[in-house]
């Protein structure tokens, strides 16, 4: 298993955690020097914040955890393309690198806004990309 299979097995842990809590499953984990900065996932209903998606809780507690706005030294792991917002954030936040593994057709930045990140953040996609979207689409079978 690679490195970025490892994290994003714990991007996939904090989805799971998601759905057990009625949230869209969605986990984000933050890296930085090997050091796990942030676990998290979708809390947009136990909030009741549209904005509390995962990769923004994600941002916040980096953020939090480093003393500072930028997350330059970091990757950002997501189980699912991030939505434009959270796109936008992870400009502003300067991350140089983004791991995702499903993509979202519908709702993705690159579909909406493709220069939302910052110019100089790589992105690679498909990671562990059957596991992402099967939890995804179990989700949502169970809700209709």
């Amino acid at each position: 298993m690679t490195t970025d299979e490892q994290y994003m097995q714990k991007a996939l842990f904090e989805a799971e955690q998601a759905a057990k809590e009625g949230e869209i499953p969605i986990g984000a984990v933050v890296v930085c020097h090997g050091r796990i900065l942030a676990r998290t996932h979708n809390l947009t209903e136990t909030l009741h914040d549209v904005t509390a998606h995962a990769e923004m809780q994600a941002i916040t507690a980096a953020a939090n955890a480093l003393g500072g706005k930028y997350l330059s030294d970091c990757t950002l792991y997501v189980t699912v393309e991030p939505c434009p917002m959270c796109a936008g954030a992870l400009g502003w936040s300067q991350i140089p690198r983004i791991v995702y593994g499903a993509p979202d057709d519908k709702r993705g930045y690159r579909k909406v806004s493709p220069a939302a990140l910052h110019p100089k953040t790589e992105v690679v996609s498909g990671v562990c990309e059957d596991e992402c979207r099967e939890l995804m689409q179990s989700f949502f079978k169970e809700r209709r």
